[in-house]
């Protein structure tokens, strides 16, 4: 006798199920024929009839009746060890291109993606930088594969999922004999020298939202694309700055720089974009829980 070919298998149980050769042919994706051949060549390696015609359809014969029975054990045997399998398959490979803003990549990713190499050493994560507008075209345009920005977006062609909000911290020089009024407010700040991100960048939108909110426009001196630069900048005593957050965890990061909270609080929500028609993969979805986590 023949071994049991398990895809035949689980044709034969899609018939029955079914009620017709036709109706698992489109459950299939495939031809009449081509199921009718599969059920034949079953029948032929058991050296039985397992379905026959009747005026409704097919149904199965005694012998199919019993098969299926056991089909039903065999499945859940196979389900099983599959299960157990993956547990230990290959290790998570392929590549996956990120897209974010400089600040992100700086700050947010380096550990992440150390982690990332840790678990899954085949995995490869390329990383670009821009500001929203070039990561969302990216994104639109499947050059990336993940874009971390910062909300709102406003394409059609994406799908956005908000990650946390993150608050904004004011710095100025250290060494800067010039003082900030407390409260640091839109009003007292607009005079003072700002050096700020580039303009198309989510996060310079959210900076100006709040200015623009207390009815007051600032004194812009500098608009640069790097969170670190503007960090050099501020350190020289040029100018003040609002950053997010994260720019500021380490120690060194806030080194020669006074830190503090502006009024009314800054904030700006950063998410996950993906195209709707995306096929996520298992290293997307490796990077896609560090992320969320």
């Amino acid at each position: 006798m023949a071994s049991l070919n398990l895809d035949h298998l689980d044709t034969f149980r899609l018939v029955i199920s079914r009620g017709s050769f036709s109706g698992a042919a489109d459950a299939l994706g495939l031809s009449q024929p081509a199921v009718s051949l599969q059920i034949r060549q079953l029948e032929q390696s058991l050296q039985t009839r397992l379905i026959e015609r009747t005026g409704r359809g097919v149904r199965a014969t005694a012998a199919g009746q019993a098969l299926l029975e056991h089909s039903e054990h065999i499945a859940s045997v196979i389900a099983t060890a599959r299960a157990a399998v993956t547990q230990h398959a290959d290790e998570i490979s392929g590549t996956v291109t990120v897209g974010t803003g400089a600040t992100a990549c700086i700050h947010l990713l380096p550990p992440l993606l150390q982690q990332l190499r840790q678990q899954h050493p085949q995995l490869k994560v390329d990383v670009r930088t821009g500001n929203t507008a070039a990561i969302i075209r990216a994104v639109e345009e499947n050059q990336v594969d993940i874009g971390l920005v910062t909300l709102p977006v406003s394409s059609q062609s994406v799908h956005v999922s908000q990650l946390y909000e993150e608050d904004f911290r004011l710095i100025v020089s250290g060494e800067s004999r010039e003082t900030v009024a407390v409260p640091a407010t839109p009003a007292a700040l607009a005079s003072l020298p700002l050096i700020v991100f580039e303009s198309g960048s989510g996060t310079r939108a959210v900076i100006d939202a709040w200015f623009r909110k207390a009815g007051v426009k600032p004194t812009l001196v500098m608009e640069l694309g790097s969170v670190e630069a503007i960090k050099r900048m501020v350190r020289a005593g040029l100018g003040y700055s609002l950053v997010p957050a994260m720019a500021l965890v380490q120690e060194e990061d806030r080194a020669g720089l006074s830190v503090s909270v502006p009024h009314p609080v800054l904030q700006r929500s950063l998410g996950i974009v993906m195209r709707h028609d995306r096929v996520v993969s298992r290293g997307m979805m490796a990077v896609l829980d560090k992320l969320r986590r």
